[in-house]
């Protein structure tokens, strides 16, 4: 998520984290993230392969391995698998999986929670993103497709404690009217969730948003998802792949810690809330 991130002693994700750190701030190109995939999916293994074995493993050419390495700081392949040793899962970070299909799909929700706990372990760039999003009047909340359910959500929740959210959950020609919009009406940031797949018309409307001079803040499957080179802002929390379609409860979380951070940084918050509790009531709105 920043510099500085760091580790938790919870079973299995000292690794993973070091393996993120080597992609923060890096502007890749779609082969390199696809590589860098790679790695975090295969750390304990990508270690010892040669460069021509993680080519054929991420689907990319032994060329664009190299410039992979190149682009990360090294002198070369050889010595990014060298790092590479050094952060290898070992002892109790290398678990067997077990179990039908479904328990390992959920074993791996728990995994990436862990993982997530891992980056919080520097509060940060979470509690950075909260005071620019809680300083946005208004606040446009962007999420497509697969993204939008994760958007509406916490469009849902903010707008209890604060005054104007603008959810943007659909795509079309007049998304990026409704960002023009929101920037005339004094908006400056933009949260934005980003999970796979990707769809073109998201990375339009991020880079339309930077360019109108908002600050876009984007929760993504990784550090080195599609969207980084279109967010000044970006907190990874990973997606589990084990069943059809995906599964995001890491993402899910860092969104109610985010409005957590936000509700931090604004003075109103508990008043908001209260009177919200205060009308609820009048109104019998929830069975007690």
């Amino acid at each position: 998520m920043s510099d500085g991130v760091g580790t938790d002693p919870a079973e299995g994700t000292g690794s993973s984290v070091r393996l993120h750190r080597l992609f923060e701030g890096r502007r890749l190109t779609p082969t390199q993230r696809r590589i860098a995939h790679c790695l975090v999916r295969q750390a304990a293994d990508v270690p010892f392969l040669s460069s021509v074995e993680l080519a054929q493993l991420a689907g990319v050419s032994q060329p664009s391995v190299t410039r992979f390495a190149v682009a990360l700081g090294f002198d070369g392949y050889p010595a990014l698998r060298r790092h590479l040793r050094e952060v290898a899962p070992t002892g109790t970070e290398t678990r067997e999986r077990v179990g039908n299909p479904y328990q390992q799909a959920v074993q791996t929700e728990i995994d990436n929670l862990r993982q997530l706990a891992s980056l919080l372990a520097d509060p940060a760039p979470v509690e950075r993103a909260g005071r620019l999003l809680a300083a946005s009047r208004p606040l446009p909340v962007l999420g497509l497709r697969a993204s939008a359910a994760q958007a509406r959500g916490f469009a849902y929740f903010t707008a209890k404690v604060h005054p104007d959210v603008r959810l943007l959950d659909e795509g079309g020609s007049q998304l990026a009217d409704r960002i023009d919009a929101a920037r005339q009406a004094g908006a400056s940031a933009l949260l934005c969730f980003a999970l796979p797949r990707h769809p073109r018309e998201l990375l339009d409307a991020l880079a339309h948003a930077r360019d109108t001079g908002l600050t876009v803040v984007t929760i993504a499957d990784g550090t080195f998802a599609p969207v980084a080179a279109h967010s000044d802002l970006l907190l990874p929390a990973a997606v589990g792949t084990g069943l059809v379609f995906d599964t995001v409860s890491a993402p899910m979380l860092l969104g109610q810690v985010l409005l957590e951070a936000m509700c931090d940084a604004l003075p109103d918050a508990q008043a908001h809330l209260e009177e919200f509790d205060a009308r609820a009531a009048a109104r019998g709105l929830f069975v007690e």
